[in-house]
């Protein structure tokens, strides 16, 4: 049995969970959010918790087992608590700023390069070498913090770039220099 699948979702108050086939809608207090699940997957909400279960032991429904629970914890999650990313940016000259509701970035181009957030993304910019990217649905948030990222990746020489919070850069030695060659 799949430890993950198997775990209840607790549903807190004010989260309704609709269920029409393969249809899952989830409301509550920060949005609401839809998602299609595999067929196979049974879902039973009982005393306000909902729980996933399979029809057979076969590798198919024991992959979507634990993948189907977390999709729709995550979506539990993000409609009550909202999922955040933090970006910090390092390198002399490196800044980020808003723009209305685009985020400007400045990192060493010749260009400031202008980013779109897409629906229901949140971007806050509290210094211009922070940028939080928040929202209910966790995977436009970490796609949209990760194509802020790829716009200027950490480089392992001097760690200038783009970084989550609390990313460890593996950091190189330079060059070692030709003593004695002239």
């Amino acid at each position: 049995m799949s430890r993950i699948g198997k775990m209840p979702i607790p549903l807190p108050g004010g989260v309704d969970i609709s269920i029409d086939g393969t249809a899952v809608a989830v409301k509550g207090p920060k949005g609401a959010l839809q998602r299609e699940i595999h067929g196979n997957m049974i879902l039973k909400v009982e005393d306000g918790n909902l729980t996933v279960e399979r029809p057979t032991e076969s590798l198919t429904d024991k992959s979507l087992h634990g993948l189907t629970r977390t999709l729709i914890n995550n979506m539990v999650v993000g409609v009550t608590n909202g999922f955040q990313k933090t970006l910090e940016l390092s390198g002399v000259g490196y800044r980020a700023s808003k723009q209305g509701e685009k985020l400007v970035l400045a990192v060493g181009y010749s260009h400031p390069v202008e980013m779109n957030p897409p629906e229901g993304i949140e971007i806050e910019v509290p210094s211009p070498t922070r940028v939080i990217v928040k929202g209910i649905d966790k995977e436009k948030v970490g796609a949209f913090a990760a194509n802020v990222r790829a716009v200027r990746e950490p480089e392992p020489y001097k760690g200038k770039g783009i970084k989550y919070e609390g990313e460890r850069i593996r950091r190189k030695a330079g060059k070692a220099g030709a003593k004695g060659k002239k």
